[in-house]
C-alpha cells in the first residue's frame, strides 16, 4: 500500500496515479469524522460531499484530492466568520402553520417538504389509498392505533430523511462481509486500516487519537453492547446530535475539542479561541463582543467563570420548542373523532386532507424511502 506522504495537500503527478482510491477514501473519512465536531461546519459538508461522491461513483483520485483542497480552502479561508456549535432542530415547513389557509404545513411535517412538493397530481382516491399504507407502518406496534408517540416519531424521521440517506450512501462500504451490519473492526479496518501501521505520521494527525474517540462514539452508540452496529445504531454513531442518547458524547468530544488547558471546564478565552480565529491581529468583529456578553450573561449560568458540561449541554444543545411533538398534538386533535387519545385508520382517513390532501404529496416514492421506518 502507498504510504501517505508530507506532500499529500499537493501531490505530483506520479503520486495522484499511485494512490489508491480507497486510500483516499480513507483519508476522507478519517478526516470528516475529525471536522464533524471540531472544525466548521462548512468543511465538514464538504467533506462528507467528496466522500460521498467518492464512494458513491469511485471518482478517480486527482479530482477527489483537488475538491478536497478547495474544501479546506473555502473553510479556512475566513477567520472573522463565527463558528456555529449550537444543533437547532429545522421547522418543519417553511409555510405558515394556519389551517384555515390551508394544510400545506401539515403535509409537508408530515412527510417532509421535498415529497410534498410532488404530490400535486394526486386523486383523492388515490390519496387515501396510499394514505392507508401510511398509516400500518407509523403503526409500530400494530395495535391498529397510531398515537402521539408514534407519529411524533414518524414526523421526527421524516425530516431527518437526509441523515438515513447520506448512511445509505456510505453502509455497503462499511459492510465489508455484507451481512446487513457493521462491525467496530470493519468500520476501523475501512478508516484506519492504512494508517495504524505508521505511530508517528508525517502529516501532523493523531490517527490514533482519532480512532480512540471513534470507539468510544461507537460503544454509546452500540446500545446493546455486541460491538456491531445495525442501521439505527451506525446512524446514531454517525449523527449523534441527532439522538437523546448521544447528547453525552456529543458534550464530551466538544469539551475535549475546545478546553485547550485540560481543567474540564470551558472558560471565556477557550469559548472566543474555538469561534474566533485572532490571526493577523485583525480587529475583532462585533460578535465577538457580542459572544464575550452571551458567555458571562447567558452560557456561565453559576457565574463562577467557566462552563461545566451541564453548561455546555445547555449551549450546544438547547431545550428548543419540540415541532415534531406539537404537529403530532395537532393531528391527533383535529383527527381524533371518539377523543379517545389515539386514531384509527379510519379516522385518520376521514381527515385524509389535513395529512395529504386530495393532491398532497408522492407516495410511491415515500413508500420506498420509508421502509426502514
Amino acid at each position: 500500500m502507498f504510504k501517505f506522504c508530507k506532500t499529500w495537500n499537493s501531490p505530483n503527478e506520479q503520486q495522484m496515479q499511485m494512490l489508491p482510491v480507497s486510500y483516499s477514501q480513507s483519508l476522507m473519512l478519517a478526516l470528516w469524522k475529525r471536522c464533524l465536531f471540531n472544525n466548521s461546519l462548512a468543511l465538514s459538508l464538504s467533506l462528507s460531499l467528496s466522500l460521498s461522491l467518492s464512494l458513491s461513483h469511485r471518482m478517480e483520485i486527482r479530482p477527489l484530492l483537488m475538491c478536497f483542497a478547495l474544501c479546506v480552502v473555502y473553510a479556512t479561508s475566513k477567520p472573522t466568520e463565527k463558528k456555529e456549535r449550537i444543533h437547532h432542530d429545522a421547522p418543519l415547513s417553511s409555510r405558515e402553520h394556519d389551517d384555515a389557509q390551508g394544510f400545506d404545513y401539515d403535509h409537508d411535517a408530515f412527510l417532509g417538504q421535498k415529497e410534498a412538493k410532488s404530490f400535486d397530481d394526486l386523486t383523492p382516491e388515490e390519496s387515501k389509498r396510499r394514505l392507508g399504507v401510511i398509516v400500518e407502518k407509523i403503526d409500530g406496534d400494530s395495535d391498529g392505533f397510531v398515537t402521539e408517540v408514534e407519529l411524533k416519531a414518524w414526523i421526527k424521521k421524516a425530516q431527518k430523511k437526509y441523515i438515513y440517506e447520506n448512511v445509505d450512501r456510505q453502509w455497503k462500504d462499511f459492510d465489508v462481509n455484507n451481512d446487513g451490519m457493521i462491525s467496530w473492526e470493519e468500520y476501523k479496518n475501512v478508516t484506519y486500516g492504512t494508517y495504524l501501521d505508521d505511530p508517528e505520521p508525517d502529516d501532523g494527525y493523531n490517527y490514533q487519537h482519532m480512532m480512540a474517540r471513534d470507539e468510544r462514539r461507537f460503544k454509546m452508540a452500540d446500545q446493546n453492547g455486541d460491538q456491531i452496529a445495525n442501521k439505527e445504531e451506525f446512524t446514531a454513531f454517525l449523527h449523534p446530535e441527532e439522538y437523546d442518547h448521544m447528547k453525552d458524547i456529543v458534550v464530551l468530544e466538544t469539551m475535549e475539542d475546545i478546553d485547550k488547558n485540560g481543567d474540564g471546564f470551558i472558560d471565556l478565552n477557550e469559548y472566543i479561541g474555538d469561534m474566533y480565529n485572532h490571526e493577523d491581529e485583525m480587529e475583532e468583529p462585533d460578535w465577538v463582543a457580542t459572544e464575550r456578553e452571551q458567555f458571562s450573561e447567558f452560557r456561565d449560568k453559576n457565574k463562577d467563570g467557566k462552563m461545566d458540561r451541564e453548561e455546555t449541554l445547555d449551549w450546544i444543545l438547547p431545550s428548543d420548542y419540540d415541532h415534531a411533538e406539537a404537529e403530532a398534538k395537532h393531528l391527533v386533535y383535529e383527527s381524533d373523532l371518539n377523543k379517545d387519545g389515539k386514531l384509527s385508520k379510519e379516522e385518520i382517513l376521514n381527515k385524509y386532507d389535513l395529512f395529504v390532501g386530495s393532491q398532497a404529496t408522492d407516495f410511491g416514492e415515500a413508500l420506498v424511502r420509508h421502509d426502514e421506518f
